[in-house]
């Protein structure tokens, strides 16, 4: 069981999710690049690994601070040659869900490919075997259950963009739940670092 089980972090799921292969996964990534990758699971764990401790802050009014575990997206990049029109990235689901984030957005250097949280495996629920973690924006950027990465010379819709998010996913200054100590709490906007 993971530090987010423990907690009673909430579990959102958009698409109906098709059972998950472990043996069959792959994380395609595409798009605007010199040359198209395929990378298993081993294969991410390979790469240089990370830790972050980062909050996850969802627009529905909660927010929870672990430390994930994974491939930090600075890392990833040194294995992605970008043609000079890639301005954003589509990340797509296993299930289909896909929502697209500026490469200037993924400049922050706690923003990741997670496959562990705490000491425990990334739980299917939370997004396992991979999910990213965008802590400067809205939860519903950081896609779980990664299997696509395309690079595009635009911002796109995906699935909550399309149904009146905003496209850019910036956190807005308000209220919200901490998980961590179960008590509501002001956020300023923006990536939450004040608790």
């Amino acid at each position: 069981m993971s530090i987010l089980s423990e907690l009673k972090t909430p579990v959102f799921q958009a698409e109906k999710l098709p059972p998950i292969n472990l043996k069959g996964y792959y994380l395609d990534i595409n798009g605007e690049i010199i040359e198209e990758k395929r990378f298993s699971l081993e294969d991410i764990k390979k790469m240089p690994s990370g830790i972050v401790n980062a909050r996850l802050t969802s627009v529905s009014g909660w927010s929870v601070r672990v430390d994930w575990y994974g491939v930090k997206w600075a890392d990833l990049m040194k294995f992605i040659h970008l043609r000079e029109s890639a301005s954003h990235v589509v990340f797509e689901s296993i299930g289909g869900y896909t929502t697209c984030v500026s490469l200037v957005d993924l400049k922050n250097p706690r923003v990741l490919l997670a496959y562990q949280v705490g000491t425990a495996e990334l739980e299917e629920k939370y997004g396992g075997p991979l999910r990213m973690v965008i802590p400067n924006l809205w939860g519903y950027k950081s896609c779980k259950w990664l299997t696509k990465i395309r690079f595009t010379n635009k911002m796109e819709d995906g699935y909550w963009e399309k149904r009146g998010y905003s496209r850019d996913g910036r956190i807005l200054a308000g209220r919200t739940f901490d998980i961590n100590t179960k008590t509501h709490k002001q956020i300023k906007g923006g990536e939450v670092t004040e608790f």
